[in-house]
């Protein structure tokens, strides 16, 4: 059996690769951080229009180009790299795959051509104040208001909220508890009753928001009662997603701490030769390198839609959480005083790590998760 990546995929990693090495430098980087909208309008219509990166995961039928999750998981692997500043992960991981989860074949062709052509900004707001992660953790309240439905109350952390011109939210009916409840919603972003609040966060490559829902009129996707079992497979599938753009972070963040070690000199030799050194390189080596075999084989999973998928996602996000943040912060002890300025960008790498260690839970979340997948 060959698990390496076809000559296709290799040359989709090289295109993309020299495309954002050229468009997201560090330097730009710097600056979308700190604008309010966090990503370059410009560059996401060239992401659309140039390279079909919005499309890509899409099926034909919607405008896209039915490409599987090995082939996003390569692209978001890239994006790691260079902490691409782009309401990307949350258009077209989070709120796509809701959309094809849940939808129905007219709203799908509604609302995924837009996603396809890079016009439409879109994002998936789940997570309200409790900070719960399961299926009690969604309060919001969904009332029927003839043929659409009336949205009330809170959601927070909601990547690119702040921007995103749809939005699918989770919602339930009143007096309805657990799984069985919850609905997928489709809102427009100009939505009367809907509020924004932009978040000052650790992390600010990636933007979120506060969103206040006070009688907001929304589509529902689906059948009703039908949104949990899509969510979850949603959040199983930005598991994946994010494990492959964590360690691209991760490689870039070892080759960074490696090329220091063989350049800065002490002692006449360079600190690489010191065994303290070796040793710290070695280790985020074969973090890294496990990492991508977890990362990739979840892609497969994925794919497939493979019942192991649900196993697989857990696994992959609880160890490439721990490896990206593990290299980055190691990163910084082998550069010494000049990883931790402001200026370097190994802070940069550290902050992100551990904003996607955090999102969609944290890595003691997912090995309780996967704990109870594989019942024990």
């Amino acid at each position: 059996m060959n698990f390496a990546f076809s000559d296709e995929q290799e040359e989709l990693r090289q295109t993309v690769r020299r495309f954002l090495e050229d468009k997201s430098p560090s330097a730009e980087v710097r600056r979308l951080m700190e604008t309010d909208d966090g990503y370059d309008p410009d560059l996401w219509t060239q992401m659309a229009q140039q390279l079909g990166l919005q499309s890509l995961h899409i099926p034909e039928a919607y405008g896209g180009q039915g490409y599987s999750f090995i082939e996003l998981g390569i692209v978001l692997e890239e994006m790691g790299r260079v902490l691409l500043c782009a309401p990307y992960f949350s258009t077209v991981v989070l709120a796509a795959d809701a959309i094809m989860n849940v939808g129905t074949d007219a709203q799908q062709g509604e609302l995924l051509p837009g996603i396809a052509s890079g016009e439409t900004i879109a994002t998936l707001a789940f997570t309200e104040p409790n900070g719960k992660w399961d299926a009690s953790g969604i309060e919001m309240e969904a009332t029927a208001d003839g043929d659409s439905y009336s949205l009330s109350g809170t959601k927070h952390f909601v990547l690119d909220g702040n921007v995103a011109t749809l939005i699918v939210v989770a919602a339930r009916t009143p007096g309805s508890e657990g799984a069985d409840g919850v609905s997928l919603f489709a809102v427009h972003g100009d939505a009367e009753g809907l509020t924004r609040e932009a978040l000052t966060t650790m992390d600010q490559t990636r933007k979120q928001a506060k969103l206040e829902f006070s009688g907001v009129s929304a589509q529902l996707l689906g059948s009703e009662g039908a949104g949990w079992d899509a969510l979850s497979k949603t959040l199983d599938q930005a598991a994946v997603a994010i494990s492959n753009e964590m360690i691209g972070g991760a490689q870039f963040v070892l080759d960074m701490a490696v090329q220091y070690a063989k350049d800065r000199v002490q002692f006449g030799r360079p600190i690489g030769s010191f065994q303290a050194i070796k040793h710290k390189c070695a280790d985020m080596l074969l973090e890294v390198e496990s990492g991508k075999s977890a990362a990739y084989y979840a892609s497969w999973a994925a794919a497939e839609d493979n019942d192991e998928l649900p196993v697989v996602a857990s696994l992959a996000k609880a160890y490439c959480s721990d490896a990206y943040f593990h290299a980055a912060a190691e990163n910084i002890q082998i550069h010494g005083g000049i990883g931790f300025t402001w200026e370097h960008d190994a802070h940069l790498y550290f902050k992100r790590a551990k904003s996607s260690e955090i999102l969609l839970g944290d890595a003691t979340y997912h090995r309780e998760l996967l704990a109870q997948r594989i019942g024990i």
